[in-house]
């Protein structure tokens, strides 16, 4: 065997082994998670580490505990589900709807300073938000929309807006202006290039930078805690998620079916856009 094939060999074997090894450290924490919230608090305080459960010992009253309204004993997560789904979908086309045009303006407008924009989008992204909590939280109130959905998706789309633009213009740079130039022959005006040739092209960064931020507005806590901590009927599943952990009477297993029932829609959106999600993350980073 040359010294070429044993390298191949075992670069190959090591392959496997660290693809192994990550996928077990990635998967093993969400399988314990959901190992535990099908168990009874019974079952898991005499056995707290058994890796697996029977069928005998198998509970979804756990879920039904969680997803069951408060005034019926439950924690009321299908509210919060929902609550956490109308802020995210407003956050993303909102986000999109000004992060298009503005992306789109920046990669293809030759204006002063526009080699810096793309910089400073994303220095702006960095900012850090524990910064702007307090004026917006001020601002909010006087305008009357603390404590609001539709407030909380406002805030949203100010910190995603940067980001989105940013995202976008690495992918716009690499459509051709040659398509947009041969539309613009044929009568089109620019608005219309950018409906019927510039989006669909972008679809899979559309798709992306869409996910991106739709996992900012399902996850985010701090500014769900500020302006919504004194409405409960308006709670995100993430707000929600916070108290259930500081809940002194509620169980670890009940905890644990609010950590599923918040990641498994990100894992399924992930799942549903998982090829153009691929290829808007992976395009346009040779000119980004």
């Amino acid at each position: 065997m040359s010294r070429e094939q044993a390298e191949q060999r075992i670069f190959g074997v090591l392959r496997w082994v660290v693809i192994a090894f990550l996928a077990v450290i990635t998967i093993f924490p969400f399988y314990y998670m959901v190992l535990l919230s099908v168990k009874s608090i019974d079952q898991l305080l005499l056995a707290p580490g058994k890796l697996w459960v029977s069928l005998s010992e198998l509970t979804l009253s756990t879920y039904q505990n969680v997803l069951q309204p408060t005034d019926e004993g439950g924690q009321g997560f299908l509210r919060m589900l929902a609550n956490s789904g109308i802020v995210a979908a407003i956050t993303v086309a909102l986000t999109l709807l000004a992060s298009v045009p503005g992306a789109y303006a920046v990669s293809r407008l030759k204006f002063f300073g526009g080699r810096h924009v793309s910089a400073l989008f994303l220095a702006l992204y960095l900012f850090p938000s524990t910064l702007l909590a307090v004026p917006l939280f001020v601002i909010f109130a006087r305008i009357g929309l603390q404590g609001s959905l539709i407030g909380l998706a406002i805030v949203y789309i100010a910190q995603t807006v940067p980001v989105s633009i940013y995202m976008l213009r690495n992918y716009f740079v690499t459509i051709p202006r040659s398509v947009e130039e041969a539309a613009a022959l044929d009568g089109s005006g620019q608005l219309r290039i950018l409906r019927t040739i510039v989006l669909p092209l972008a679809a899979p960064s559309l798709v992306a930078t869409g996910l991106y931020v739709f996992m900012i507005a399902w996850n985010e806590f701090l500014f769900a805690l500020l302006f919504l901590a004194a409405e409960p009927g308006n709670w995100t599943v993430s707000l929600g998620l916070s108290q259930l952990s500081n809940g002194i009477e509620v169980s670890k297993t009940v905890l644990m079916a609010g950590s599923v029932i918040l990641t498994i829609p990100v894992v399924l959106l992930f799942y549903a856009v998982e090829r153009l999600l691929t290829e808007g993350l992976t395009s346009g980073a040779d000119k980004s």
